[in-house]
C-alpha cells in the first residue's frame, strides 16, 4: 500500500525538526538528527542488507534546504553537507509511523559502539 501524499511540509530550523502532514490526517514531527541518521542514501544505507553505516555525531545537524523531487519525494540538504538522500512520501510516512522504534534501535547501536570503544563487549 502506498502512503498518503503530504498536504503540508514545514521545516522548523530553530528547533531542528520537519513537520509533515498527510492527507489521511497523520502528522509527524521528525527531528533533523533522526532524518539524517536514517537517510535513504547509499552513503548511509550501503548497497545491500548489512552494509549500513552507523551515523554518529549528528546531534546538532539541521536542514538548510529542502528540494522537491518530482511529485513523490524531497531531498534535504543537511548542515553537515549531506544531500544525497531522496526521501519518498512512503519513506517519510514509514519514518513517522515507526519513529519511536527506529530511534530506540539507533540509540542501542550507538550505545553498543560506545561500549566497544571503551573496551567493553
Amino acid at each position: 500500500m502506498n502512503a498518503p501524499i503530504p498536504t503540508d511540509i514545514k521545516l522548523h530550523q530553530k528547533s531542528r525538526f520537519l513537520e509533515i502532514s498527510f492527507e489521511d490526517g497523520a502528522r509527524f514531527e521528525l527531528p533533523c538528527e533522526f532524518l539524517r541518521v536514517y537517510s535513504p542514501s547509499a552513503e548511509v544505507q550501503g548497497h545491500g542488507p548489512g552494509q549500513e553505516i552507523l551515523q554518529v555525531g549528528k546531534q546538532d545537524v539541521g536542514i538548510t534546504e529542502i528540494r522537491p523531487v518530482g511529485n513523490y519525494a524531497v531531498c534535504p540538504t543537511f548542515s553537515d553537507g549531506h544531500n544525497s538522500g531522496i526521501y519518498t512520501w512512503d519513506y517519510l510516512y514509514h519514518l513517522g509511523t515507526n519513529r519511536a522504534q527506529l530511534w530506540d534501535e539507533y540509540l542501542a547501536k550507538l550505545a553498543a559502539v560506545e561500549n566497544v570503544s571503551k573496551g567493553g563487549f
